[in-house]
């Protein structure tokens, strides 16, 4: 199980050596547990977190993700993946954002 685990974190920093975030399009970075779906909005430029959303709060977490992302006055993202396959649960939060106006 735990190689599982690393091979997922090598497969995320391999990603993250590529992409990067800043304050006008910011890093929509994923992470998936079994039970939850966490969803941030950073800036790499200054190390911040603008926006997160978690379905511990709410249900829709792609359309309150988006309305904090509107409030920030903030329309394209880079999206990544976190080493998860663009696959289930993920593909369908990106096309949530996609739907409710975010580009990426």
């Amino acid at each position: 199980m735990n190689n599982k685990r690393n091979k997922r974190i090598t497969r995320h920093r391999r990603i993250r050596a590529k992409v990067h975030g800043t304050a006008s399009r910011p890093r929509l970075a994923v992470f998936r547990s079994n039970k939850h779906l966490h969803l941030q909005l950073i800036d790499d430029a200054a190390s911040k977190t603008l926006a997160s959303a978690s379905t511990l709060k709410s249900k829709d977490v792609a359309k309150a993700l988006s309305d904090k992302a509107d409030s920030l006055g903030i329309k394209e993202i880079v999206f990544d993946r976190g080493g998860y396959q663009y696959h289930g649960r993920i593909t369908k939060i990106a096309e949530a954002l996609r739907g409710s106006g975010l580009k990426f």
